[in-house]
């Protein structure tokens, strides 16, 4: 049976709770990358979607799920991967948005609209610059186009001159 010791807790509420590793201002459910949480007969199942299919945090947040179930007082954990359908940016909460760009952190556009495959670009100039988080200037340039993880790019803005990273849309 599973149980908790938090009356009311739900697994759920529990597993959203989990800061990304990555963006630790964020939970996985600000991301959107917590796809649900079920408690069974067998234990508790939570399952969760990569922010890109070779994302290294993930067996660091699965971890860090079954830990904070197991110390709420949930038993038998799983943690399963989904990858389809592909998690995008714009499943990250407006809650979420919010701690990004208090964070100094560009939240994303949202995310193109695509069929069918998906288009390679030969250009290397940017063509969505994001706006300053800090002033909420539209003039910024892309210094990087990577930065500290594979999911942003660095950027400075030409009103304040501030450098901000940016969360990139998928």
């Amino acid at each position: 049976m599973v149980t908790a010791t938090s009356p009311g807790q739900s697994a759920y509420d529990v597993a959203a709770g989990t800061p990304d590793p990555e963006l630790p201002m964020l939970t996985i459910a600000d991301l959107g990358i917590l796809r649900g949480a079920e408690s069974t007969e067998e234990g508790v199942v939570v399952t969760i979607t990569p922010t890109y299919s070779g994302c290294p945090a993930m067996r660091e947040i699965g971890a860090d799920v079954r830990h904070r179930l197991m110390k709420a007082g949930f038993d038998r954990v799983t943690v399963k991967t989904q990858l389809a359908p592909p998690w995008t940016t714009d499943w990250i909460t407006a809650d979420g948005r919010r701690k990004l760009a208090e964070a100094g952190i560009a939240p994303p556009s949202p995310a193109p609209r695509r069929s069918g495959p998906v288009p390679v670009k030969l250009s290397t100039v940017p063509t969505d610059l994001p706006r300053c988080p800090r002033c909420g200037s539209a003039s910024t340039t892309e210094t990087a186009r990577f930065s500290a993880t594979a999911c942003k790019s660095l950027h400075r803005c030409e009103a304040c001159g501030e450098p901000f990273e940016a969360v990139k849309a998928l």
